[in-house]
């Protein structure tokens, strides 16, 4: 089969790759979609990710496939199911899995038949989900995004009637934007640089939208709406600066939340200017078992027509065609969620 690798040098390039092998507990997946991640493959290729060193790696870890074989021991998932999140672990010697959905064929694990059998589950196999046979593949590869940013309110404790900024407007800082108001929280505030994405937040139910392109004071439009502070600062980034700025907006007790992952692993910071009672809480990578956990929720918005995948996906290439995704990013394309159609 055919998957795309990044290699030290940041080469990239579709390889030949063995089939993954499956066990008694999975079934193989041949891959229809997945989504490009403008900061966890772009941190990879770059060799800044923490914690993958060896290369060549496969990249790819927002995956929406179709079962074609199950092992004898799978009873949650059947051939033809539509599935989300297959991964690709059983990566030939040299290679490293980066997840490894942006292959021809993947892998899912059937977490309850592994549970009834007595087995140890991992972790991933919780968020490997069916979906609905007549959701569009396409489409469903923003799930992964949806899942990822709802299980991380929760885990920040995002409440309703509480206040919130967002630095960043791409899929994911929309996604918190568009959440926020679902739950019911209040005034909502969002921040980036580019007019069509203020925009979309303005659409999505944000009170306040500040172009930080321009020569503002970002405290002091946050304070005009928001006189005492604010509860909940959101990085969905990842600007390591931005925590010192959104220490001076918030209220006593408030959060300052960091989901996007900054290439920069250190920052100093000043809390001479917050109050003296405040967190900071870094949440950069989502659990499985959560992001399972507010599946079928996720799943419900979008049946129900609360919630359009559609929205937020604005290119779509033949996976021979992945390359060009690559390059919007590096050459600074206006996009929001890009994903590839094998």
């Amino acid at each position: 089969m055919k998957g795309y690798c990044v290699h030290k040098d940041g080469r990239c390039a579709i390889e030949e790759l063995p089939v993954p092998s499956f066990g008694q507990y999975e079934a193989l997946v041949k891959m229809e979609s997945c989504g490009v991640c403008n900061g966890t493959d772009m941190k990879i290729i770059h060799a800044v990710f923490k914690g993958i060193d060896t290369y060549p790696v496969v990249l790819g870890h927002e995956g929406v496939g179709r079962v074609v074989k199950i092992g004898k021991g799978v009873t949650s998932f059947a051939v033809g199911d539509l599935v989300l999140l297959p991964f690709n672990a059983d990566m030939p010697e040299g290679y490293t899995s980066g997840w490894g959905t942006f292959s021809e064929y993947g892998t899912v694990a059937d977490a309850e038949a592994m549970a009834a059998a007595g087995l140890d589950v991992p972790d991933y196999a919780y968020a490997q989900k069916k979906l609905p046979c007549d959701f569009d593949p396409v489409a469903a590869a923003m799930i992964v995004t949806f899942r990822e940013v709802y299980s991380t309110m929760k885990r920040f404790g995002f409440a309703p009637g509480k206040s919130l900024v967002v630095l960043g407007l791409g899929p994911v800082g929309h996604s918190f934007v568009q959440f926020a108001k679902f739950i019911g929280m209040s005034p909502v505030i969002a921040i980036d640089r580019v007019d069509e994405k203020l925009e979309k937040a303005k659409a999505y139910g944000a009170e306040l939208v500040i172009d930080n392109s321009k020569e503002v004071d970002l405290v002091a439009q946050v304070k005009s709406l928001c006189p005492d502070g604010v509860d909940f600062v959101l990085d969905a980034v990842g600007v390591s600066a931005f925590i010192n700025t959104a220490l001076s907006m918030i209220k006593p007790d408030a959060k300052v939340c960091v989901y996007g992952i900054s290439a920069n692993m250190s920052q100093e910071i000043d809390w001479s200017v917050c109050p003296y009672n405040w967190t900071l809480h870094f949440h950069q990578f989502p659990s499985k078992l959560a992001e399972g956990e507010v599946h079928d929720e996720i799943v419900s918005w979008i049946a129900e027509g609360k919630l359009d995948p559609m929205d937020y996906i604005s290119h779509v290439y033949a996976f021979d065609d992945i390359d060009k995704a690559y390059d919007n990013i590096h050459n600074r394309v206006p996009t929001m969620k890009m994903v590839v159609k094998f």
